[in-house]
């Protein structure tokens, strides 16, 4: 007689209507934090590329692809990631390099984010998660917000090996790139904004001045690493536990083995920076409309990656090259991905066990990307074993 491996328990896909629950909530940080902007995205988003004036809006996967793959792209013109980051910085910063800058700007960071640099930082923000998630054992509320953005410092402060303290270094960052995101968004600067931007890039720096002397990073590269680092985990991990909530993911997330697909999955539809503004540097075409040089792309990684259509599903993911466009694509492919990913992953199995429900859910009206400004979980189920 031979010993049998016990069969696992089936894991149910999420019903029609927690999906659409789950829709409904999230897409308030959307519609309440740039109304505008995003009814026009949504007008435009049956047409793969839409012309609007002197802009070109990009939905389809395929064009979005290409536009990152083979559009030449102007890394410093107004209006753009690199454009902020050279308005705000002493320049160099690795979103406004051209050439072998570039190249190895991008490598020094591949290197600190690669799989052994997470590993690295990982006992760092596991850490956090013990501590802040373990009022949940005892019934009280637990607000995800200040969870992520102390997870966010610490990590940044980890990573570049500073000894400021990990709630100034996210506090510093977050309005940074709050103070900076009039320049990635159409429609007129408010009186002051380079003025609050170049003050609050200038803090930053100041702060992430006292990095380790063997860091090769620039000034300027590390308060952009940090401005990406901070916003995108502040934005995306409540963002992602809400969905599990409302959804009934959490069954997903207490699988071992479904639940790196489902962080895959929950990465795509939140899609933290849904938009990547870009301008052409030479002229183009995407699939069949004229790109002049000078135009500004409206890159919407969301739609790509159709998380405005397809829900999160671990039973039923999205193709690898269709979900990670929300990382980028090609040489402009995000050097956070894998870090992001072991993220997501770490704070679900910690919270997998309470089956957490959302009790308390604010929109974040003046962040640089779409996500709350609290989000309030409590458990809903506690066994012996998770107490």
């Amino acid at each position: 007689m031979t010993d049998s491996l016990p069969t696992p328990t089936p894991v149910a896909a999420p019903t029609a209507a927690a999906t659409a629950r789950a829709r409904r909530r999230d897409r308030r940080v959307y519609t309440r934090s740039h109304p505008v902007l995003f009814g026009l995205l949504a007008a435009t988003r049956r047409r793969p590329v839409a012309r609007i004036g002197g802009a070109v809006l990009v939905h389809g996967t395929e064009p979005y692809r290409q536009a990152l793959a083979r559009v030449p792209l102007d890394r410093t013109a107004a209006g753009t990631t690199g454009g902020a980051a050279r308005e705000l910085s002493v320049g160099g910063a690795l979103f406004d390099q051209e050439g072998a800058g570039h190249r190895d700007a991008r490598r020094a960071v591949a290197e600190d984010l690669g799989a052994a640099g997470v590993e690295r930082l990982r006992p760092v923000w596991r850490e956090v998660l013990a501590r802040r998630t373990a009022p949940l054992a005892a019934g009280h509320t637990v607000d995800l917000v200040p969870l992520a953005r102390e997870l966010a410092g610490a990590t940044v402060r980890a990573l570049l090996g500073t000894t400021a303290p990990s709630e100034h270094i996210a506090e510093a960052a977050a309005c940074a790139a709050a103070a900076a995101v009039r320049d990635h968004l159409p429609g007129p600067r408010p009186p002051g904004a380079a003025r609050a931007a170049a003050a609050a890039a200038a803090r930053l720096e100041e702060l992430l001045a006292t990095a380790d002397p063997g860091d090769r990073a620039e000034p300027a590269l590390r308060a952009m690493l940090a401005v990406a680092a901070v916003n995108t985990t502040v934005a995306a991990l409540p963002r992602a536990v809400a969905w599990c909530a409302d959804a009934r993911l959490w069954g997903q997330a207490a699988d071992d083995r479904l639940r790196p697909v489902l962080v895959g999955e929950l990465l795509r539809v939140i899609a933290p920076s849904p938009l990547l503004p870009r301008v052409a540097a030479a002229d183009a075409e995407l699939d069949g409309c004229p790109v002049r040089a000078g135009d500004r792309l409206i890159l919407v990684a969301r739609h790509a990656a159709r998380a405005h259509s397809d829900p999160p599903d671990a039973h039923r993911p999205a193709p690898p090259g269709e979900a990670r466009l929300v990382f980028g694509a090609g040489s402009h492919a995000c050097p956070g991905a894998r870090l992001a990913l072991a993220q997501l992953d770490d704070l679900l199995a910690v919270l997998a066990p309470y089956r957490p429900t959302v009790v308390r859910a604010r929109v974040d009206r003046g962040a640089a990307l779409p996500g709350w400004r609290s989000l309030a979980i409590r458990a809903a189920r506690l066994s012996p074993e998770d107490r």
